[in-house]
């Protein structure tokens, strides 16, 4: 029997939390709660209890997380930015021992993620965790491969309506990025270990991951080798496409500039850019791995195929 079996988790039906509910379902290791809005219209797949709370009622909160050991939280960046210390709060006088905060994707100890206005609310999160007497074990995942790609020129710079790529500087910086399923088989492999390692085991255990960032990723890759990927994919060339390049820095700064301007496309565009500032010779600042080991291997984590998650990306573009 697994230590952490019972998990509470918030944003169950969002982009990443759908997928973290699918694997801990497939693993059958867990009961599942959802910690919805009480106006909440999601659907929640069998095996999922829901429970509905009124994010400003503490009793509501406290009541919805006793009996939980662990709560992960999944939110978007447009929520109320005290939704999560509330959850903090009421999860520690609920008693449950282990958070896994609303940190996805950046890697907090790295400068960079001050400058992408991440880093200050991701630590902040695990100071208050810690000063509750709890524990916190966050996912370093990087950005989300498939979505981004998809997304708006403002990510990864290609839009696939105008078939057009903007590089960022050279276009050969290379990133740790993870899709959304890599990033649920982080999730329940975690959850699936024992608290202390057996005598004799040198395998993981969750004391090894306490107050640590949990760092794994799908792919390290240049925007150059996501344009490769795009045109095998795609059965295109080089010359069908528009192709321009602009400095990082220069991009970063009217990021900013478009944010502080009230546009919110300004966000994604400093952002993503900031991931690729070369640091060390063709790496960028989001290649944690040169900074960081990866638990991929420890967490028996699959090595996937770049072209068939490009071929992911390329079908979302046509359902939006």
């Amino acid at each position: 029997m697994v230590f952490l079996k019972n998990v509470a988790l918030v944003g169950a039906t969002g982009t990443v939390g759908k997928y973290i509910v699918q694997e801990l379902l497939k693993s059958g290791n867990h009961s599942i709660t959802a910690i919805t809005r009480v106006d909440s219209q999601g659907s929640m797949p069998d095996g999922v209890k829901v429970t509905r709370v009124d994010y400003d009622s503490k009793f509501s909160l406290v009541s919805s997380l006793k009996g939980h050991q662990v709560l992960i939280i999944t939110m978007s960046p447009t929520a109320p930015s005290d939704s999560q210390q509330k959850l903090i709060e009421a999860a520690a006088e609920a008693g449950i021992p282990y958070i896994v905060p609303n940190g996805w994707g950046s890697d907090s100890t790295h400068a960079s993620s001050d400058e992408t206005f991440l880093g200050p609310g991701q630590r902040a999160a695990q100071k208050l965790i810690e000063d509750l007497g709890m524990i916190w074990i966050e996912f370093v995942c990087g950005t989300w491969y498939e979505f981004s790609l998809a997304g708006t020129s403002e990510r990864y710079g290609f839009d696939f309506k105008e078939r057009s790529v903007t590089f960022f500087d050279d276009g050969t910086a290379r990133v740790n990025v993870s899709t959304w399923d890599q990033t649920a088989r982080a999730v329940a492999a975690v959850l699936a270990l024992d608290e202390k390692k057996e005598e004799g085991s040198d395998g993981l255990a969750l004391t090894d991951l306490k107050n640590k960032n949990v760092y794994f990723s799908s792919f390290c890759i240049s925007q150059k080798d996501m344009f490769k990927s795009v045109l095998r994919v795609t059965g295109t060339k080089e010359e069908d496409w528009k192709i321009t390049h602009e400095v990082a820095t220069e991009r970063y700064k009217s990021g900013v500039e478009l944010l502080m301007a009230g546009n919110r496309y300004g966000f994604a565009r400093a952002l993503y850019t900031r991931c690729f500032y070369t640091e060390e010779p063709g790496f960028g600042s989001s290649a944690y791995q040169t900074r960081h080991e990866l638990y991929n291997k420890a967490l028996g984590l699959p090595q996937e195929d770049l072209d068939t998650r490009t071929k992911v990306a390329i079908e979302m573009t046509k359902e939006a």
